[in-house]
This record gives structure tokens, sequence and C-alpha cells, in this order.
């Protein structure tokens, strides 16, 4: 008599079973391409990428630059990357503690897998794009959310809270700023004290400065833990080109920790990515060298500040409009006063008006009830969608 065999379950792990799906992906799938709808619920510029960038990736695929390349990227681009930083921070940061990426959300994942077990405590500032806070559950990791909150009209963290949240336990602390999608900014003061905290409690901060070129006033930079640390501190910093350089479909980054921890970092590409294209890579160093790069950043800043107060200035206009003021990053996080369920009212602006708004509640649970708006648009298309806000608002 033949045994039946056991019967198996073809589903992954528990850990992917109970993550959730992009609430930006709900709202937006069924609408992408349409020519009726303002889309402003992805975080990218409405422009494509700078021509001269284009250009240095165009050639370099016509050369034949088709290759792999070192795990950790081109010795020019890490070589670029490092001046870079030297001009932005003022500091000292030599290439071997630089390694390319292939995105900055890859950059994060990256870091998890370097730092995390199953198990593993993490910290992060909510509420924050949600990729931040499911690559530890990937990872098997527990992660603990610290909000911010609204004081005086202005997004504001609890330091003492989060200082309460980071004990000896915590593996790793997750800070994004300027935070998608609130836009806060993280004052130097603040920044310091968090990061004497970690170090004295052997805490790693991972810090996302994807958005740390897109400030509105001061320097035209986020503060950042690069010049106040050491070279050997538990401190990884990650960063991408796509926002400041408008280079999103691109998928380019870079990560920045102590020497040994790059080191290894190869390691650990090779058994992701191997490496980023040598084409791609090639457009990176041309968005960094020579002065066409810094203008291109200073441009689209400019044009960001343009945007973000005709935004602004659309949605102050409403009473029940509730929009907390930010420094940085490109979005609107704002709410109607009286509506709870923000993935209802996403589906009927959509629906209605043809205005393609995020759910707040794709940045976890703090966000329910809100929306964001990606400013990162020209002027007209900014007025166009206003004014099909105006008409759902007058139904």
């Amino acid at each position: 008599m033949t045994q039946e065999p056991p019967a198996f379950s073809p589903l992954p792990r528990d850990q992917i079973l109970a993550l959730g799906a992009s609430r930006i992906r709900e709202i937006a799938n069924g609408a992408m391409g349409r020519s009726d709808v303002a889309a402003f619920w992805f975080g990218e510029n409405d422009q494509p990428t700078p021509a001269f960038i284009r250009l240095a990736g165009g050639e370099a695929l016509a050369r034949g630059e088709t290759f792999y390349t070192q795990n950790l990227g081109m010795p020019e681009l890490r070589e670029a990357i490092a001046a870079y930083l030297g001009r932005l921070h003022g500091i000292g940061v030599g290439p071997e503690r630089v390694g390319v990426v292939g995105s900055g959300i890859s950059g994060l994942m990256l870091a998890g897998q370097m730092l995390l077990s199953p198990g593993s405590k993490v910290v992060i500032v909510t509420p924050v794009w949600p990729n931040i806070t499911e690559l530890p559950r990937i990872l098997g990791a527990e992660v603990i959310r610290v909000p911010l909150a609204i004081v005086e009209g202005r997004w504001q963290l609890d330091l003492d809270r989060l200082r309460e949240a980071l004990t000896p336990d915590v593996t790793a602390l997750f800070l994004n700023s300027p935070n998608n999608p609130t836009g806060w900014t993280i004052d130097r003061a603040a920044l310091a004290d968090i990061f004497a905290h970690c170090r004295r409690l052997g805490i790693w901060v991972v810090t996302d400065d994807v958005y740390e070129r897109l400030v509105f006033g001061g320097e035209g930079r986020s503060p950042s833990l690069l010049p106040v640390a050491d070279p050997e501190d538990r401190l990884v910093s990650v960063n991408s080109f796509s926002k400041a350089w408008s280079m999103t479909g691109w998928r380019a980054g870079w990560m920045v920790g102590p020497e040994r921890f790059i080191g290894e970092l190869a390691k650990v590409i090779e058994y992701n990515t191997s490496c980023v294209p040598a084409f791609v890579q090639r457009g990176a160093i041309a968005a960094l060298e020579g002065n066409r790069g810094e203008a291109a950043v200073a441009a689209l800043r400019q044009e960001l500040e343009t945007s973000r107060r005709l935004l602004a200035d659309g949605l102050h206009r409403h009473e029940r409009i509730e929009l907390p003021e930010a420094d940085g990053a490109m979005y609107a996080f704002f709410r109607l006063r009286g509506v709870e369920d923000d993935m209802q009212l996403a589906r009927d602006l959509l629906a209605t008006e043809g205005l393609g708004l995020a759910p707040g509640s794709a940045f976890g649970p703090e966000g329910a009830g809100w929306l964001r708006w990606c400013f990162a648009a020209r002027p007209e298309k900014i007025a166009d969608g206003l004014g099909r806000l105006e008409r759902f608002l007058a139904r």
C-alpha cells in the first residue's frame, strides 16, 4: 500500500504572509497611465533626469559598458561620492567608507541584512515610508514605533519618548529626516542628542538621507551625523540619486559606514545584486562631478519651493484642511477634519475628480485619516490638482 506524500503549502514563510501590500500601489495600480488622472501619489519629479546625466549614461551604454563592475561600485564613482560628501559637509570621507548600491531602499535592506537577526529590536520614528518599517519585519526583527506629534502647527519629535524606546536591548535606530511623508526635519541639537544616547548604549544608527538636499531655507541641506561621527562609530548613512537629481528610475544610491563594515558589505551586495550596472554608474558620476549637478539640485529645490508654496496656499484656503508646517522633502501631508477613512477618501478623489493622492495609512497607523500629495510637479499641474480638490470639496 503506497503512502500519500504529505501536503505542503505553496506559500512563503510567515513573515512574508504578514506583510501588508502597498496602499499607495493599491490606489495607483488601476489608474496608472490614464490621461484623465492628475497623479501625485508617488515620490518622484514629473520631469525627466537632467539631460547631461542621461547623456553620460547613454554614451556608456553605446560604448558597450554592459559588464559586471566591482561589488562596491566603480572606484571613480566611490571617489566622486566621497568628494561630494567632503564638499557638502566639510569632512574627509575616504572612498573606502563608501559603497554603491542599487537604490536607497536597497541600501536600507542591505543595512538590515548586515545588522539584524530574527528577534532584533529596531526603533523607527513614524509615520514613515512603509518600506522602512517592513524590511526589518521581512528579516524577522521587531519594530518599535515612536510617532511624531503636531505641536503648535508643526511636526515635532518627543525626544524623551524616543530615548525611552532606545534601550540597551535595541539593535538599531532607523531615522528618516527629512521625513517621508510629513516633511519633518530634525534639528541639529536633537540629532546630536539622539546619537550620543545611541553611542552610549552601542545602538547602530541607520539614517535614510535621501531627502537631505531637499530642504527649504537655511544651508540647502538637512542636519547630518556624518560631520560629528567618528569613522568607527556605529553609523550607516544611506543615500540615493533618486530625489535630488531626479533619477528615480536609475536605481542608484550609496552607503557610508565604518571601513570594516563597508568591506563586509561587498559580500552581501554580491549575494543580492552583485553590482550596479556600469552605465548607471556613469550617469551617477556625471551627477556629482563639475558644476552641472549642483546647478541641477539648486534648480530643483527652487522649483519645489514654488510648487510647495502654491500647494500650501491652496490647501490653507479651506478651513476643513489641516496642513502642519514642515521644512523638507517633497510632500504635503494633510487631512480633512472629520474624515477618518483615508483609503476611501483617496478612492473617492480618484473616482470623482481623477485626483491621485497617497493614503496616509500607507505610512503606518499614525497616518490614518491623512493624505500625502507629492509637489515635485510643475506649477500648472499643481494648480490643476487644486482645482480638482476644490470641485470635490464643493460637492
